[in-house]
């Protein structure tokens, strides 16, 4: 499975080449240690180019961003695909939720990215359509099999991942790298068919134009280039 997108596409001559692949390289690293706010001459620095070459290449913040983890991008979605098809749909989710909160714990770029909503980046809008496709086919596919309770929504499940997800990096920091995997693990349960099940969750859900809100409400404020 591939990311559909013309961003990433690295120039031809082999100087101006080389230049991207240095820019890239810097981007995955700053951005894995301070976040996708980082200083873009940070990177610039680093790659040992000036800023007019990286403005070249590179004329906003999210172009960089599309080029340096479409690769990752990519990988999660292949993750989705192999939880559609899985014989068991209570299964395919649990593999796939894991498979993304592993990615989630990378670095702090890779958080930034996957649990916000951020304007022209091509790769990341496409994982968005996926993931909220294979979320939703898996929890419909529970409901029939009678593994998930009947009165979750898509919504639901997408913020409470989201919300969970931008605590991964602290969770980090004050335990240990896999400490997610204790509150995905009650998260999860809260989605399983059980006694409790047949109690109504309490207020309306989401909608998914009051998700997108919700989701940038969480993202990085600042308008950087």
């Amino acid at each position: 499975m591939t990311v559909e997108g013309h961003r990433a596409t690295p120039p031809r001559r082999r100087d101006a080449r080389r230049s991207w692949e240095l820019l890239v390289a810097a981007a995955q690293e700053v951005f894995a240690e301070q976040g996708l706010e980082a200083p873009l001459d940070v990177i610039a620095r680093r790659a040992g180019v000036g800023n007019a070459t990286l403005y070249r290449h590179f004329p906003t913040r999210a172009a960089l961003i599309d080029a340096a983890f479409r690769d990752v991008l990519t990988d999660t979605m292949t993750a989705g695909e192999q939880a559609r098809t899985a014989s068991d749909a209570w299964e395919g989710l649990n593999a796939y939720l894991q498979a993304v909160f592993t990615t989630l714990a990378a670095d702090r770029g890779t958080n930034d990215l996957m649990t916000t909503r951020l304007e022209g980046v091509d790769a990341l809008q496409a994982v968005h359509v996926h993931n909220r496709e294979t979320v939703e086919l898996l929890l419909r596919r529970g409901r029939d099999e009678g593994t998930v309770r009947a009165d979750v929504t898509v919504e639901d499940v997408l913020f409470a991942l989201a919300a969970l997800g931008r605590a991964v990096p602290a969770l980090a920091t004050a335990t240990a790298s896999d400490a997610w995997r204790r509150p995905l693990a009650l998260l999860l349960a809260g989605l399983q068919t059980s006694p409790t099940a047949s109690r109504p969750l309490p207020g309306p859900a989401l909608t998914p134009d009051q998700l997108g809100d919700v989701l940038q409400e969480l993202g990085p404020h600042r308008n950087s280039r």
